[in-house]
């Protein structure tokens, strides 16, 4: 125990608190007036009933009096030990705030046992710390200044990748600036660190109870408390009501647990972060960032009246360019706040696309003169009886390449599969006559496009019922089935 008085306590005991003075100077009066008053009508005998007592003050609060001063020192030495055994490595002090104060007077015994109560009880043990003030008020206590270096570090670390955070610190230091080292290419760096809130230190004294670790600090710095709050999932919890009850958005919740998604399927007992994070400090952080970055191509269309509506011609493809964009972009607790563009430079100048359509509208009324339907080939097999059944139309292979035509104009009225006709397209020239092209490979055209004649409307295959590569032409007219060689140029 660090014991700081003697008899003349009053006299030797600094107080530390103006208003303490005029408390005492109150009680010396008060005392000498009743000295006075009672010696004025005591008789000999009376003057040995004088009693000295002890008034005990923890600050400016008064506690009571005691009739013997060393009890007082002995419950002292008692809470002092106590603490010392519960709070190992802490210098524990009990008696730093505590003021006694004797006092002579007439016939009165105060009651010890009260007044040692009630300071057992309000007496709080004391140890050296470093407090954390933020914007000049102490906020939480550490056992010492490198606890609270080792505290401010933790806490930018949450937020940087020790690497970075240590690359820029010995650049800080370096007698060549930053600035003047040019990026690498996609290379982030960090320009600046910083805490936005007046952050200092200040040595002080306080109960051990109170003194924080660095890693329950950074917690506490985070969230407002030392311990996160855990949620656990009950029958019939989803995410949003969890969400509500915490006073949370799901897509806050959602980022306090990275392995929730909208979608998790909830277990009943399931533990979840509910944490409400109110950062006490906020840690900025400003990345200088160079990115090459594509750069689209322009996409321009030229009118061609001499084409066919629905037509198209690539005139020039179009490529991408590349750049480096020069970013300063700034984040507050890990969330990006702010984001500018501070230089950029083209390395490769995109290239239009550049590509004709046609304005020319298209009859889908058929002229009556059809054309042959492939470039080229030769009949492989004709209309009518073949194999034991009936031949609908004609076969045409060999082309010379594997463009399918319309043979007149008309509008599509079937675009697709068709069981043994494979791929088939189907033109109604809406003059009575209708044309059927099947075993296609692909299909260029759709169901109510109009196409004018000798547009390619698909390729030649050998899809559905067939024995290799060729095309089947069908011709009707007015529902009748015809040779499509009596009407074909």
């Amino acid at each position: 125990m660090n014991t700081k008085w003697d008899k003349n306590r009053h006299s030797n005991h600094n107080l530390g608190h103006q208003n303490k003075y005029g408390v005492l100077i109150s009680l010396i009066a008060v005392f000498l007036s009743t000295i006075t008053f009672n010696l004025a009508f005591a008789n000999e005998g009376d003057l040995k009933s004088i009693d000295k007592i002890y008034h005990i003050y923890i600050e400016d609060r008064y506690i009571g009096a005691v009739s013997d001063e060393k009890k007082v020192d002995k419950m002292i030495e008692a809470k002092e030990k106590e603490a010392s055994e519960q709070y190992k490595g802490y210098e524990i002090d009990a008696d730093a705030l505590v003021t006694i104060v004797p006092e002579k007077v007439f016939s009165y015994k105060p009651n010890d046992d009260e007044t040692l109560k009630a300071l057992n009880e309000q007496l709080e043990v004391q140890t050296d710390a470093y407090a954390l003030e933020v914007n000049g008020t102490p906020v939480l206590y550490l056992k010492n200044k490198e606890d609270y270096e080792q505290t401010i570090k933790k806490l930018m670390l949450q937020y940087v990748p020790e690497e970075k955070l240590n690359a820029f610190e010995q650049l800080k230091d370096a007698t060549e600036n930053q600035s003047n080292q040019p990026l690498k290419e996609n290379e982030k760096r960090i320009k600046d660190v910083f805490l936005s809130e007046d952050i200092s230190g200040k040595e002080t004294k306080v109960n051990p109870a109170k003194i924080l670790t660095p890693d329950e600090a950074v917690q506490f710095i985070k969230t407002g408390s030392i311990e996160k709050q855990i949620y656990v999932v009950k029958e019939g919890d989803v995410l949003g009501k969890i969400a509500k009850e915490h006073g949370l958005t799901t897509k806050e919740l959602l980022a306090l647990n990275p392995g929730l998604t909208i979608d998790s399927l909830l277990q009943i007992g399931q533990e979840i972060n509910v944490t409400v994070e109110k950062p006490l400090i906020n840690v900025q952080v400003v990345y200088e960032i160079l990115n090459t970055e594509t750069m689209n191509f322009e996409k321009v269309i030229e009118k061609d009246p001499s084409m066919y509506k629905g037509e198209k011609k690539v005139i020039q493809e179009g490529s991408p360019g590349k750049k480096e964009v020069s970013y300063l972009v700034t984040e507050v607790n890990g969330e990006v706040t702010k984001k500018e563009v501070t230089n950029e430079k083209v390395l490769v100048e995109p290239v239009k696309h550049i590509e004709k359509v046609g304005t020319k509208v298209i009859s889908s009324r058929g002229t009556g003169n059809f054309i042959w339907p492939t470039n080229g080939g030769y009949i492989s097999s004709t209309m009518g009886s073949r194999w034991g059944s009936y031949h609908r139309g004609i076969d045409i292979a060999r082309p010379s390449n594997y463009n399918i035509k319309a043979s007149d104009n008309g509008v599509v009225t079937f675009a697709g599969w068709d069981g043994t006709y494979g791929n088939k397209i189907v033109i109604n020239h809406n003059n009575g006559y209708i044309t059927l092209y099947a075993h296609l490979s692909e299909i260029k055209v759709s169901v109510g496009q109009v196409v004018p004649q000798g547009s390619v409307i698909g390729k030649m295959g050998s899809t559905g019922n067939s024995t290799g590569i060729h095309l089947h032409f069908e011709v009707s007219k007015s529902g009748s089935l015809i040779n499509p060689l009596a009407v074909l140029d």
